[in-house]
């Protein structure tokens, strides 16, 4: 036997294969890992975007918009100064949100109310948590809002313990185009239909600031020609309550004051549709949650305007959230067109569902994919990016960009890679560090906004117009009228 023969053949081995690695590099994709649709357990996908996308994406509308720059035409008394692209905000759609938090800060009086609707990146309430508690720290409030009867990531939520029994029938706006009854404002609506076995939500709070009682628990249901529903549950006695279905949309206050848990049975109830539960004090401000993993944003599409205008009447939003990215990228194009399309109808749709109320879109996040065996910024992330601040734009609505705010392109692998470190290993979602920091991002965004509106806001409160010699002058008062 000879060792340096095999020492050799050995060398001989090596280099053969580092030349060949090279060779085939040549002929290689950049993006060694080709990602799948579903590239983790929290990203699916809803059938909208699915059809959306088998569509013929070619079709070019005409922009009639200046993307270039933005100028404002006055609300309430206040213009924002012109913005270019690059840096727009939209803070000028904000000023209805932005005027309801004057009142409520210099009056103490009145309270405002958000729906944040997103996907897998606010599952468990994740990134809405931080940004209510902000709202709440300064604004007042308590409670965690409106909860629906089940809930997919209940088990990962720590604002709320939240459990339910096996044998309700969900319908989702992600999987059912037709609802045997219309969804709810959470996309969703809930029927116990089963007369042979129990069907009961349970709830109870948790520590989490601001929210360590359930505030004023009050169920949401529809209409239904069944008269014999019921709801049993224990506050001090067990109290029976009788369902009243015969308006569009109804509520039925649970306890005037506030509880540490509840448990609902629902009695003789097949045929009624239920949407939730909502829980809060009813001052200061209150954020819904209105997560689902897979969404596009597309789905929101599908909202029945009278359905939603009944929730309007009742809840009465003040302003509309919309983050969604995660379950659009890398779908083998870098042409958004067809989503920016979409998405300006989605928005147009939604202020018919909620007239008046203003709309703020937060961009996708960085996310990061393999290219030549480095995580880098994934390519289709600047494109999405820039098609969602193109719809905000035509949909004159609020812009956050937070591809920009957690620092830009290959931000995603820093925050994974830090320690402790703030994103997963997918290198796409937050984890409970990461989306404090990022609710932290969005409400000092928008706090910021609200501070310069409150500065103009006096400033164009404080100016009187008088006419001398023909000439119309401006002069500051002394005091805000």
């Amino acid at each position: 036997m000879n060792p340096s023969k095999y020492f050799y053949q050995t060398i001989v081995v090596i280099v053969i294969s580092i030349c060949s690695f090279l060779f085939f590099k040549t002929f290689l994709p950049k993006k060694i890992f080709t990602e799948s649709k579903l590239n983790s357990k929290n990203v699916v996908v809803d059938s909208l975007l699915l059809e959306a996308i088998a569509e013929d994406s070619k079709i070019k509308i005409k922009d009639t918009i200046n993307f270039s720059t933005i100028d404002y035409e006055i609300a309430n008394g206040v213009k924002f100064p012109t913005e270019t692209f690059e840096e727009f905000t939209g803070n000028q759609y904000l000023i209805p949100l932005f005027e309801k938090l004057y009142q409520l800060e210099t009056n103490k009086t009145g309270n405002v109310r958000i729906a944040y609707f997103g996907d897998s990146m606010t599952d468990g309430d994740l990134i809405v948590k931080d940004f209510r508690m902000y709202l709440q720290e300064k604004f007042g409030g308590r409670g965690v809002g409106f909860v629906n009867i089940t809930s997919e990531s209940a088990n990962s939520r720590i604002s709320l313990e939240h459990e339910f029994s096996k044998n309700w029938k969900t319908q989702s706006y992600l999987k059912v185009k037709k609802p045997s009854r219309s969804f709810g404002v959470n996309g969703h609506v809930f029927f116990a239909n089963d007369t042979l076995n129990a069907t009961w939500v349970k709830y109870k709070a948790t520590n989490t600031k601001f929210a360590s009682e359930l505030n004023k628990p009050t169920l949401f249901y529809g209409s239904s020609k069944n008269q014999n529903g019921k709801i049993v549950y224990i506050s001090g006695d067990t109290i029976v309550k009788k369902l009243s279905p015969n308006a569009n949309l109804n509520t039925l206050t649970l306890s005037e004051g506030n509880l540490k848990g509840i448990k609902i049975n629902f009695k003789s109830a097949d045929s009624i549709p239920f949407y939730g539960v909502n829980f809060d004090d009813g001052k200061g401000v209150h954020v819904d949650n209105f997560s689902n993993r897979g969404n596009s944003g597309l789905p929101l599409g599908s909202f029945d305007i009278t359905t939603m205008r009944a929730f309007q009447q009742k809840l009465n939003y003040d302003l509309i959230v919309l983050q969604y990215g995660a379950n659009v990228l890398n779908y083998g194009t870098l042409d958004y067109s067809w989503y920016e399309r979409k998405m300006t109808n989605v928005v147009k749709h939604l202020k018919e569902c909620f007239p008046g109320v203003a709309i703020l879109i937060i961009s996708t996040a960085d996310k990061a994919t393999k290219y030549d065996l480095e995580m880098k910024t994934d390519s289709a992330v600047i494109p999405l990016n820039t098609a969602q601040k193109r719809y905000a734009i035509k949909s004159e609505s609020g812009f956050v960009n937070l591809f920009t705010l957690m620092g830009g392109d290959g931000s995603m692998v820093k925050w994974v890679e830090e320690i402790p470190s703030k994103a997963s290993k997918d290198y796409t979602h937050f984890n409970h560090r990461g989306a404090k920091d990022i609710a932290a991002l969005i409400y000092n965004q928008i706090y910021s906004g609200y501070e310069n509106y409150k500065k103009m806001r006096v400033s164009q409160k404080t100016k009187t117009i008088t006419k001398k010699d023909s000439t119309l002058l401006i002069k500051d008062s002394i005091h805000e009228e």
